[in-house]
Formats: structure tokens, C-alpha cells, sequence
């Protein structure tokens, strides 16, 4: 089967996301689209490859199978199709079937020197590994076949394989087998202090000691993915955000309680207020009530790879005074037969009075 490399024929990356892909098929196919290229064969041509580009590449698990076996990813779909296929074509002689929950069966009916002429893909997949074995003996046109059996789980048996880099026909290189990628994972702890500037961590990672960068505004339990960093294995580490004594977290934003004097509520100051990254002075306006919340834009945590940074919201903790003297007692209420305050139980009932 002829290799062809759909994220070049649609000028994306291998790591494009559903809707790069998407947009970039739309731009193609309108510019080379028959329509607008009456009786250019060239045009027609390149539109039909970047559709099958499309198809491919849009189907998450049609692409999952492209990125792991290269023009081998139909073969799954026609083996199935066409059992009994002649030994002469390319799939010839390949059969699969489902054994069971969660098992896949392949088989192979010939003569196993027939495998020469096959790609690299079936050569390998019929060859080796500890779940192939021969499974009788049939009678076939050019005489004595054995049948070559491949059962597990899908996932399983691509695993043990590894996956092909299939370079474009012409080329003069042959394909090579590469291991597949193992999921490693790792926790690491971090404070919210780190949370907002990132940081670094070292890990025990597949027997290896390595230095990682989090990144600032991270998520707790959110999983972090490092490619290739053990052996050409991912690692994804997952994050774990300590609880802090002052700040709550929402988002990007926080939240924390300011502890105020009755002087500062009740005639008005500018207060210092403590961030996670330095002090910022707050004015407080006279008569503030206890409970009342202000916002400090900008003073919350980053956002995760993005520009910006979320607010802080601040809310007043009234303080009063205590262990008041017989002094502060008298002047205290004789100021409170001034103020003449309002009974916050009834509102609108009138005043307190004596």
C-alpha cells in the first residue's frame, strides 16, 4: 500500500487539534475544489487526496490507527470485510475476528514464506511475539498451509507491536519499527505560592531521577503530559495543590477574609493587604460594613498557559475590641447614645432608644 502522509497533504502538524484540521481541509478543499477548477485534472487530483486526508483525520479513531500503523490502519477494517481474501493480493490470507469480551483474533492462512511478499507490517505482526502460535493444518491450492494465530486486546497487540514510520514511496528508505509510547505517571505536590509563579520538581520516573517544570496557574489533580522524557515514554504528572491557611481558590481567582479594626471600618483607612506575590493597600471606605467584599483585579493566580491573571476578592472581618476599661466603657456609651443606630433586626422599625 502506497504510504501517504495526510497531515503534509494538509499542511498540519501531527499534534493538530480536530479543529486545525478542520480548517485547514475547508481553505483546501474550496481552493482546489472541481467546481471552481472546471477541467484542471491536477486540481481534481488534489482534491480528492486532501478529502481522504479529511476522512482520515477527522475520525479520532480512524487517525489513532493511522498514527500508529501508517497505511497499514485499513487493514484492521478489510480483514474483517474479506476473510478469504486471495493470497495474492496485498492482505491476502488475513482474517480477524472478535474471540470474546474485550479479545481480538487474527489469523493467517498460508505458508508462512509467503509472509516475504507482504509489508513489513504483517511480517512483523505473524513472525514474532509470545501470543502467535500455529494453530493445525489446512489444505490450500499450493498445498501445505498453517494457520498463524494473533489473539488479545486490540490495544494489547498494537502495544507489543510498536508503530511504523512509513516514509513516501521513492524515497530509497525503508520503513522502521518504533516502540510505542508507555504511559508513566507521577505525582508531584506543590503550595499555591508555587502555583503562582510555576516551579520545578524532581521525579523518580521509570527508575530515573528527572527535573520537570510546572507551570504556573496548574490545577490541582490536573495532568500535566512531558513527551519522551524516560526512554522515548511519555510521562503525565499529576498535581496536587496543598491547602493554603489564608487564600481559597476558585479558578484562577481567590478569595480571602481581611481582618479589620472598628477605627478602619468606621471612619475609613487604606489597608495593607498581603498577595500571593507581595502587599497591595486597600481603601476603605468610612462606615464599612463587616462581611463587605472587595475586588483586587489582577491579584489572583495566572492562568494556565494563557495571558493573564485572575482577581482576588477580599471580604472584611470585623474585629472588635476587647478587654475594654471602665474608661473605654463610659466613652464608648456615651458614643452610642449619639449614633443613635438603627436596630439591624427590624429595618425600617425605627431606632434604638433608652
Amino acid at each position: 500500500m502506497e504510504y501517504r502522509d495526510y497531515y503534509a497533504t494538509l499542511g498540519v502538524p501531527r499534534a493538530a487539534s480536530q479543529a486545525d484540521i478542520k480548517k485547514a481541509f475547508r481553505k483546501l478543499a474550496r481552493q482546489h475544489h472541481p467546481d471552481v477548477n472546471k477541467g484542471d485534472a491536477k486540481a481534481e487530483q488534489r482534491f480528492k487526496e486532501v478529502s481522504e486526508a479529511n476522512e482520515v483525520l477527522s475520525d479520532p479513531e480512524k487517525r489513532k490507527l493511522y498514527d500508529q500503523l501508517g497505511s497499514n490502519w485499513q487493514a484492521y477494517q478489510q480483514a474483517g470485510a474479506s476473510p478469504n481474501a486471495g493470497r495474492g493480493q496485498p492482505y491476502g490470507g488475513f482474517a480477524g475476528s472478535n474471540p470474546g469480551s474485550g479479545g481480538v483474533r487474527f489469523e493467517y492462512r498460508g505458508d508462512p514464506e509467503d509472509l516475504a511478499g507482504f509489508s513489513d507490517f504483517f511480517r512483523t505482526f505473524f513472525t514474532s511475539g509470545a501470543d502467535m502460535d500455529d494453530r493445525g493444518a489446512a489444505t490450500a491450492r499450493r498445498g501445505q498451509t498453517r494457520t498463524r494465530v494473533r489473539t488479545g486486546s486490540l490495544e494489547d497487540l498494537l502495544g507489543n507491536l510498536g508503530s511504523y514510520d512509513e516514509p513516501a514511496v521513492g524515497n530509497g528508505r525503508t520503513r522502521a519499527a518504533t516502540v510505542a509510547p508507555t504511559r508513566i505517571e507521577a505525582d508531584a505536590e506543590v503550595t499555591l505560592d508555587e502555583v503562582a509563579t510555576g516551579t520545578k520538581r524532581l521525579l523518580d520516573i521509570d527508575g530515573r531521577r528527572l527535573e520537570v517544570n510546572i507551570p504556573a496557574g496548574v490545577a490541582d489533580g490536573q495532568r500535566i503530559r512531558f513527551s519522551k522524557v524516560a526512554a522515548g515514554h511519555d510521562a503525565y504528572i499529576r498535581v496536587k495543590v496543598k491547602p493554603h491557611p489564608v487564600f481559597t481558590r476558585n479558578g484562577a481567582n481567590l478569595e480571602r477574609e481581611l481582618p479589620m479594626t472598628l477605627r478602619e471600618a468606621l471612619l475609613g483607612s487604606e489597608v495593607p493587604v498581603t498577595t500571593l506575590t507581595g502587599r497591595v493597600l486597600l481603601r476603605i471606605p468610612p462606615e464599612t460594613q463587616n462581611g463587605k467584599p472587595f475586588r483586587l483585579k489582577g491579584q489572583g493566580l495566572p492562568h494556565f498557559r494563557k495571558e493573564g491573571r485572575g482577581d482576588m476578592y477580599v471580604k472584611v472581618r470585623l474585629v472588635l475590641p476587647t478587654n475594654l476599661s471602665a474608661d473605654a466603657k463610659q466613652a464608648a456609651d456615651r458614643f452610642l447614645d449619639l449614633v443613635q443606630q438603627q436596630d439591624p433586626r427590624l429595618p425600617d422599625k425605627g431606632t434604638i432608644t433608652r
